[in-house]
């Protein structure tokens, strides 16, 4: 197979326009400092955003196949830094001074730092001044990119000093079809792995992971449990749900530990303890996607029951669970499902405030059997 079919901006095929965009701009060597990713959730924009920064990275303008590329697609390039943000209200102060912090440092395995900002609406006046500066004038070999819904809802001074990629939205089915292109798996298998993953390639990924997938099936089960269950099932429910979703850590775990230790004879005491502050942020983020993955098969599965009760014939995401599908829609009513999908809705939202997970999807769990019995 050729370098580039196996580099992350080839897999863009949903969003060919981005993807030629952002190629071009690589090889040619004219790629800007500062990007900003505008489009809907499900767009795609941080599969892009990992997939430029793996071919600027590279040596070979993204082969995909080279220890950088690796490190890349598997999140642990000690070069590149995600951002989310960390509090209920958008990002923090402390968390743009250790941006700003890191900037100047030297690369630790590159040539080169990529710096990627999610959810960068949420950049307020007092957190994004700071990075004004470094924003238009970064130190050589250091890229940004930053992630947002709409220009209308950024800093103007913050959207000024980028260059703006938009993305358009791709519909389900676009989306299912990149994928069984890509996996060779039944379109309707990939119909779900989109919806619970958010994007066409998160979506090929969770088809690739036993691990992610056995967090679904937990998901499913646990709610197909509650119409029986007592409150110790539900607790025992909850934590094994946790359990699954960090199954997947245990590898990226053991990956940041042997790079801090390749690196630990030649770094200095500060730019260890950053790059284990980073590693424990990648960890966060991680473990966040993983709840929030969980959470969209909970949402996908009463979005389901709450379609059949309407329709038995309506066409479902989760065709691979119609029986557990049948099941609850026979225990509650259109009430009862859609106050279930706003127990789920309200776990997002506390996941996105940083309320612990466990109590989140306890929480949850809970509000899902309450509104089931509701009949």
């Amino acid at each position: 197979m050729a370098p580039a079919q196996a580099s992350l901006l080839a897999k863009l095929d949903t969003q060919q326009r981005v993807r030629d965009f952002l190629t071009n701009a690589v090889s040619s060597g004219r790629a800007s400092h500062a990007y900003l990713f505008l489009g809907a959730p499900g767009a795609g924009k941080l599969d892009a955003a990992w997939a430029l920064a793996q071919a600027f990275l590279c040596e070979q303008d993204g082969c995909g196949s080279c220890d950088s590329c690796v490190r890349v697609a598997r999140h642990t390039h000690p070069d590149v830094h995600y951002y989310t943000p960390e509090s209920a209200t958008g990002y923090l102060i402390a968390q743009t001074r250790e941006l700003l912090d890191d900037v100047p440092l030297a690369p630790i395995r590159a040539k080169a730092k990529v710096y990627i900002i999610d959810r960068a609406e949420q950049l307020r006046a007092n957190t994004a001044n700071a990075l004004l500066k470094t924003l238009e004038e970064p130190p050589e070999g250091v890229m940004f990119i930053l992630l947002g819904t709409s220009a209308d809802v950024m800093l103007p001074t913050i959207v000024s000093r980028c260059q703006c990629v938009p993305f358009r939205l791709v519909s389900p089915t676009v989306a299912a079809q990149a994928v069984s292109r890509a996996t060779g798996q039944d379109p309707a298998r990939c119909r779900m792995a989109v919806a619970v993953a958010g994007s066409p390639t998160r979506g090929i990924e969770f088809l690739k992971s036993a691990e992610r997938q056995d967090a679904r099936r937990q998901m499913v089960r646990a709610i197909d449990s509650l119409i029986a269950a007592d409150e110790a099932d539900v607790l025992s429910r909850a934590k094994s749900l946790i359990v699954a979703v960090k199954a997947p850590l245990a590898e990226v775990k053991s990956t940041q530990e042997k790079v801090l230790e390749q690196n630990a004879d030649y770094l200095s005491r500060g730019a260890l303890k950053q790059l284990e502050d980073r590693n424990k942020r990648e960890l966060n983020a991680r473990e966040r996607s993983g709840i929030m993955e969980a959470l969209a098969s909970a949402r996908t599965l009463m979005r389901d029951v709450l379609l059949t009760l309407q329709d038995e014939a309506a066409d479902v995401v989760n065709e691979d669970v119609r029986d557990t599908i049948g099941r609850l829609a026979a225990a509650t009513n259109v009430a009862g499902a859609t106050r279930a999908l706003e127990a789920v809705a309200t776990a997002e939202r506390n996941i996105a405030r940083n309320v612990t997970p466990q109590l989140a999807i306890e929480v949850m769990l809970f509000d899902i059997r309450k509104a089931l019995k509701c009949r």
